[in-house]
């Protein structure tokens, strides 16, 4: 059975809030309102986003969260590492069968497909910022209008 990882689409909904609303600020509640996320899984995506020095995060009663930089100057790949996203594709861990030459030896093979693979992923996404996806919802909120 395989969990579908999220944190990277949330770590990027998270920053498209804050990035629509240009400049303002959103309280964890709010943006875990919008994620309709766990506040809990929210707080600690916030928490890593702020480590990376993605968005500036204040605690207390009165506090709320902005982005550090603006949004051409966050890519998708500061996002996703930022994140901590477990790797996309993952080289099983069973044992490998003694009498089956394929599963000897398939183990470097698909390590070294999966680090290509990763690495393309990686270097789209340094390709593309957060504008990217504040636009992606501005012309779909302009069509939605239309």
């Amino acid at each position: 059975m395989s969990v579908n990882n999220v944190q990277f689409a949330v770590a990027s909904h998270i920053l498209t809030v804050l990035a629509y609303r240009n400049g303002g600020q959103a309280t964890s509640a709010e943006l875990a309102d919008s994620v309709q996320a766990h506040p809990t899984f929210v707080r600690k995506t916030i928490t890593r986003l702020a480590k990376a020095g993605l968005l500036i995060a204040t605690r207390g009663v009165t506090g709320a969260c902005r982005l550090a930089r603006a949004p051409e100057q966050i890519s998708l790949l500061d996002i996703y590492r930022a994140s901590e996203a477990s790797p996309v594709f993952a080289v099983h861990s069973y044992p490998p069968q003694d009498s089956c030459v394929v599963s000897l030896n398939i183990k470097d093979g698909m390590n070294d497909v999966l680090r290509r693979a990763s690495a393309g992923l990686e270097e789209k996404l340094a390709s593309m910022t957060l504008r990217d996806l504040l636009d992606g919802v501005h012309q779909a909120e302009a069509k939605a209008a239309s």
